[in-house]
């Protein structure tokens, strides 16, 4: 799969995004921030999750497909190229659906 593949959605005119990043918030308590890129860099969609209990099973993939109201654009230069780098890295690694 190249890149250009990697950034197509499959849902209409949504956007296929990589994981890239994944932190724990510092303003709240049990909250993870996980944090998807297309391969170009230029665009990012955050997630918000709880993580309330072992029990609640929500499984993070490797991409998802945002619609483009929820995405964001990076104007940072570094963080364009260190999205990049990541989201073609889990492109060329992952199916969209491997559980990360």
């Amino acid at each position: 799969m190249n890149a250009n593949e990697a950034a197509a959605g499959s849902a209409g005119d949504e956007i296929r995004m990589w994981l890239v990043e994944r932190t724990y918030s510092d303003d709240e308590q049990n909250m993870v921030i996980l944090t998807y890129a297309t391969p170009d860099g230029e665009r990012y969609f955050r997630k918000e999750r709880a993580l309330t209990s072992f029990t609640d099973v929500r499984d993070t993939t490797a991409a998802v497909d945002a619609p483009p109201s929820n995405v964001g654009t990076v104007d940072d230069p570094d963080g364009r190229e260190r999205y990049a780098a990541e989201a073609t890295r889990m492109a060329n690694a992952h199916d969209p659906d491997d559980v990360i």
